[in-house]
């Protein structure tokens, strides 16, 4: 699959592994890539910046093709994780979560490609002026961390497609061939994945965390810190209805820290401890429903998006779909005005 996405960065396929806090290690990062996709390391949620290094060098030894580090800001200082970046000659970077022009500062001088991640279309444009090579789109539907005007994947990918000049890639409930088939019919140049690549073999999530993927529906996330001005999808459980609560009453900032805390996060990521803590997870939940290999989802992917595309062409070349492309080409009349 070539789009401008796959030309700009040296991939074979438009589909970026997202900055999956505390789960994006080497080995989902370089099967990502080995496949034909984007892998990512997440600097954020990293030991130390030595940890960083060896898992840039775990990924080298797994595949030579392009992988990238996410940086995600507000968490801790990353002086010592950009560093490392660029003594090891990684090539492309993403930023969630903030501003990312000191970021773009602390990297001038150094070959990298940047991807941003976006909720809306001034953030896109801003972007693109700091010198993005493409901006991911994010909407409402997804996973983690998502942006504060509730504006969904349909409707976020094509504003911002029309909005910069630069690559978008669409993410957001977006988890199967289908996803990606009308990403591409929407604009974008691509996909990026967090929740479904979690539910991967090669993923470092507890099994539990996986299974419980699998197991969930559409309906069974909730939006949690959004009384912090930083709303996150999660997983709904006994965990994240006590966030609630905490929030409904007024809860500040010391009582919810424990709550929302990384530890709460890895109990359950990582740990398996669902009833004890917090997972993220997308709506596209309700499209999950098994645990593939890497190479094998990908591949799914690619298939299932060709063959998308090709029945909704031939949906249009039946009689229906030609008298629709007529009346679409028709100027309305007079009578029909305000209907």
């Amino acid at each position: 699959m070539r789009t401008r996405f796959t030309e700009r960065f040296g991939v074979e396929l438009p589909i970026v592994q997202g900055g999956l806090a505390y789960l994006a290690r080497s080995e989902l990062c370089a099967a990502v890539s080995a496949a034909g996709g984007l892998g990512q390391l997440t600097a954020a949620t990293m030991e130390s910046p030595e940890v960083l290094r060896e898992e840039i060098r775990r990924v080298r030894a797994r595949t030579d093709r392009p992988f990238g580090v996410n940086f995600a800001i507000g968490h801790r200082d990353l002086s010592e994780f950009v560093r490392v970046t660029i003594e090891e000659r990684v090539e492309i970077i993403s930023v969630t979560g903030g501003n990312p022009e000191p970021l773009f500062k602390a990297f001038e001088g150094h070959p990298v490609l940047k991807m941003v991640l976006v909720a809306g279309v001034r953030q896109a444009q801003k972007a693109e002026a700091l010198g993005a090579d493409a901006v991911i789109a994010v909407g409402v539907e997804g996973g983690g961390h998502i942006g504060r005007d509730d504006i969904g994947t349909l409707v976020l990918v094509p504003r911002v497609v029309e909005s910069v000049k630069i690559p978008v890639l669409a993410s957001g409930g977006i988890v199967d061939g289908r996803g990606l088939a009308a990403a591409l019919v929407l604009g974008a140049d691509g996909i990026e994945m967090g929740t479904r690549f979690v539910a991967t073999v090669e993923c470092p999530a507890h099994p539990a965390y996986k299974q419980a993927l699998v197991e969930a529906r559409e309906t069974d996330t909730v939006v949690i810190e959004r009384s912090l001005g930083r709303p996150g999808r999660a997983l709904r459980g006994p965990w994240p209805d006590k966030i609630l609560e905490a929030e409904a009453r007024g809860a500040g900032l010391e009582e919810l820290l424990p709550l929302i805390s990384g530890k709460a996060n890895t109990r359950a990521a990582l740990e398996g401890r669902l009833d004890e803590g917090f997972v993220w997870a997308g709506q596209g939940v309700g499209l999950i429903r098994d645990i593939p290999t890497v190479e094998r989802l990908l591949r799914r992917i690619v298939e299932e998006a060709a063959a998308a595309l090709r029945q909704a062409t031939e949906r249009l070349q039946t009689p229906a779909g030609e008298a629709a492309s007529r009346l679409a080409g028709r100027e309305p009349s007079a009578g029909s005005a305000g209907a």
